[in-house]
């Protein structure tokens, strides 16, 4: 048990993203209109990395329920 939740508070620092880095849409309506395709391309990879962490943690919070219902 005392295994598991090192694991799972390991996963959740892994994963929670710094909030002061996010990013809204319309921010990233504006720099694909702009000229640096770099920044762009950074905010667009930081908006999915930011969408993928919730289903994650869904993914695992399911997992972990379904190990405890079938023991």
């Amino acid at each position: 048990m005392k295994k598991n939740l090192i694991v799972i508070l390991l996963l959740i620092a892994i994963l929670i993203p710094q909030i002061s880095d996010a990013q809204c849409a319309m921010c990233r309506a504006v720099l694909e209109s702009g000229e640096d395709n770099a920044m762009a391309k950074g905010i667009n990879n930081g908006i999915v990395y930011l969408m993928a962490i919730p289903y994650v943690l869904i993914a695992g919070l399911f997992y972990f329920i379904y190990r405890k219902m079938r023991t």
